[in-house]
């Protein structure tokens, strides 16, 4: 089954003689975007930081260091200078074990994002979830907290695969739902998602309720920006 979108004409892509777009599957971003995960990784980093003698970070501060990989979590947490990779190795390597232990206290779906997946179930478009968190966290998180619906693919950050915005994972996901990347709607709620999907060919949809704000997501090329997940089933109307 396919799906439709009528393109704003103020938008900079319009062009008036093709003003429909036609998607074929959908992937989202998982935290941030279908999973409001933050307090446990904050609370998470925030241990193992405090274990080391490294300043903590508050919640707001954490919006801005998520989202490019666990590792870089880790980096961009560091104070300057004290980021040897010895260290990040070390630091990594426990905020996997205390994650671990702790990645299901407060994660949940965001509001609406059960009626949003059942509509898109109920249409029978393709699903997706690609994340930069590590892939066995993707697939624990998905296989858990959206156990009720059926995600054609599920891939997070393993090895051999680039973290976005690099756009290899987008597309061997493609690829996996046998479907040309043009005809794929690419959800997320970061600056990185939506240069991932603008780099693999796909149409970049930017949400308002996960970490990052909207000035961010339309400096990265959202072609449109939605505040509740309800105004992505209009568009699958």
């Amino acid at each position: 089954m396919t799906i439709s979108v009528e393109l704003p004409r103020t938008h900079t892509s319009y062009n008036p003689e093709n003003t429909r777009m036609t998607f074929k599957a959908v992937i989202f971003d998982l935290d941030g975007t279908l999973l409001d995960t933050l307090q446990d990784i904050v609370n998470t980093l925030n241990t193992v930081l405090a274990r080391h003698d490294f300043p903590v970070h508050t919640f707001d501060e954490c919006r801005f260091l998520v989202g490019h990989g666990m590792r870089e979590l880790i980096r961009k947490a560091l104070p300057e200078g004290a980021g040897s990779e010895d260290t990040i190795d070390l630091l990594l390597k426990e905020l996997m074990v205390v994650y671990a232990d702790n990645w299901n206290l407060h994660s949940r779906p965001y509001p609406g994002i059960a009626a949003l997946l059942d509509a898109i179930e109920e249409r029978g478009i393709k699903m997706a979830i690609l994340s930069n968190k590590a892939d066995h966290f993707t697939r624990l998180c998905a296989e858990s907290l959206l156990d009720s619906w059926n995600f054609d693919v599920v891939m997070g950050h393993h090895n051999g695969i680039a973290h976005k915005p690099d756009p290899e994972g987008a597309l061997l996901v493609a690829t996996m739902l046998g479907e040309d990347p043009a005809s794929i709607l690419y959800v997320g709620d970061s600056g990185i998602d939506m240069l991932t999907a603008s780099r693999a060919g796909m149409y970049p949809l930017g949400v308002l309720w996960g970490f990052r704000p909207k000035n961010e997501l339309l400096e990265f090329g959202a072609k449109r920006v939605v505040q509740h997940p309800e105004e992505i089933i209009s568009i699958l109307e």
